[in-house]
């Protein structure tokens, strides 16, 4: 049973990889920093592990995904995140696709 379970955390890791970066275009359409939006996945029934999720933002902000804004007012700095245009872009592209990968993949499980 062990087996199967290892098998099972790998395929849903490969699996969750490109949801959460779907997820995180989307909710920063919305500006938000790093500790709230790792809060607003977990409650959206996306739980991302901030070792993931930090190092995602910063490879998304590297290829022009997301831009980042440090907000000094408060009494602590944050560095708030921000779906850019061109995230905005592909989100849409990636949700298109995922509509047509559900529609295919009820499809099947419906055919069976």
């Amino acid at each position: 049973m062990h087996d199967d379970d290892e098998l099972l955390a790998t395929h849903l890791q490969e699996l969750r990889r490109g949801t959460v970066v779907l997820a995180c275009l989307l909710m920063l359409e919305r500006p938000d920093y790093g500790y709230a939006l790792l809060d607003r996945l977990t409650r959206a029934g996306l739980a991302v592990d901030a070792n993931t999720l930090y190092p995602l933002l910063r490879r998304l902000e590297k290829q022009g995904l997301v831009t980042s804004d440090w907000n000094t007012e408060e009494s602590r700095p944050r560095k708030f995140y921000r779906t850019s245009d061109r995230g905005a872009a592909l989100a849409a592209a990636l949700s298109r696709d995922w509509d047509e990968l559900d529609t295919v993949l009820r499809s099947l499980k419906g055919a069976s």
